[in-house]
């Protein structure tokens, strides 16, 4: 809204043009999500459901009582945020949309007093993923799937079926793995920010630039700058809730908010036209919660028996096994993402 109100409200006072600009709009969206989020989340603490504990998990007890779901809140403002500072293309919309349908299903299971069971959020989520990619396939590309890879300066048309196939179980799994990924104060939402950080970035000054994309042999992406825009107004919101859920967390994201933000970033990677991103900027909470995932998936429908003597999610292993403290898993964790982003961005977007 305020990118179109420029064009108005220029006429009247010089600097409002400034509101058209997509740095300026980042700045504002950044800030306002950031600020807004500090002041606004302690106000829904009473409303918000109480955290149960998670069995199986070091300290199962710390956070008993704590206000969970925090997700419904700031997802819900990120998402009215985006509209007061751009507006949306209908594909963009969708994806907002479906955000706010992945937030809904776990706050949902957070304020359920009986967990409603792998199998149901399982099947959810999939079905979350599967209209994802419709919309995709539909809306973005047109019925024309082009994707680009690192080693090759080549566009390749992908099939239909080969989209889905690697589309739908790469949401899937972006949703899932962030949720187990959400177990230590502050380590689910920094890791998160990292990627929304990483990739707002390359799709500003990288996808969305013509010369930087058309020099790195990648291709240009024409809403870039909006994508940024909308990227790093989730990145404020998140900040906002890093603010209280910074150890000793007052608040926890729950199921509504590291589901949400797992399918987010999935989209972005698809969005972005090079699944392979989805490495750079995600690839501890791959391994801290897809590891774990794949462990109990063949124990459970082949019975056999992977990293038996590793506790998962990874930084329960850590802090179980190594006796690492909070700080020392979420830092260590936030280095070892930084070296992976750093390394993987050189490969794929350097060596073509």
């Amino acid at each position: 809204m305020l990118y179109f109100l420029s064009d108005v409200l220029h006429e009247y006072f010089g600097p409002f043009r400034l509101l058209g600009s997509h740095t300026v709009l980042i700045g504002i969206a950044l800030l306002a999500g950031f600020f807004v989020t500090v002041w606004l989340l302690p106000k829904f603490y009473g409303l918000l459901p109480k955290d149960r504990g998670r069995e199986f998990t070091v300290n199962p007890n710390a956070a008993i009582g704590k206000p969970t779901g925090a997700g419904v809140v700031f997802i819900s403002f990120f998402v009215l945020l985006t509209f007061l500072v751009i507006i949306p293309s209908p594909f963009q919309t969708c994806v907002l949309l479906l955000t706010l349908a992945s937030m809904l299903t776990g706050f949902l299971d957070d304020r359920s007093t009986k967990s409603w069971g792998e199998y149901l959020k399982g099947t959810l989520d999939l079905i979350i993923a599967v209209v994802a990619c419709v919309a995709l396939y539909f809306l973005y590309f047109k019925q024309n799937v082009q994707f680009w890879f690192p080693f090759t300066s080549n566009v390749y048309n992908i099939h239909p079926a080969v989209f889905f196939i690697v589309s739908i179980p790469l949401i899937w799994f972006s949703i899932n793995t962030t949720n187990c990924s959400d177990g230590v104060d502050g380590l689910s939402g920094m890791l998160v920010l990292m990627a929304l950080l990483s990739l707002g970035s390359i799709f500003y000054f990288v996808l969305g630039h013509v010369k930087v994309a058309e020099y790195l042999l990648v291709p240009n992406i024409q809403d870039g700058a909006r994508w940024a825009v909308i990227i790093f107004s989730l990145a404020g919101v998140l900040i906002g809730y890093i603010w209280h859920n910074a150890h000793p967390s007052s608040v926890l994201m729950g199921d509504a908010g590291s589901r949400a933000l797992g399918f987010f970033i999935s989209i972005l990677v698809l969005v972005s036209k090079n699944p392979f991103l989805i490495l750079m900027s995600s690839s501890i909470m791959f391994i801290n919660g897809g590891t774990g995932l794949l462990k109990v998936f063949m124990l459970r429908f082949f019975h056999i028996p992977l990293f038996k003597n590793i506790r998962f999610p990874l930084h329960d292993h850590m802090r179980k096994k190594n006796n690492w403290s909070v700080e020392q898993v979420l830092i260590r964790f936030l280095i070892l993402q930084f070296i992976c982003t750093l390394i993987l961005f050189g490969i794929i977007f350097k060596i073509r």
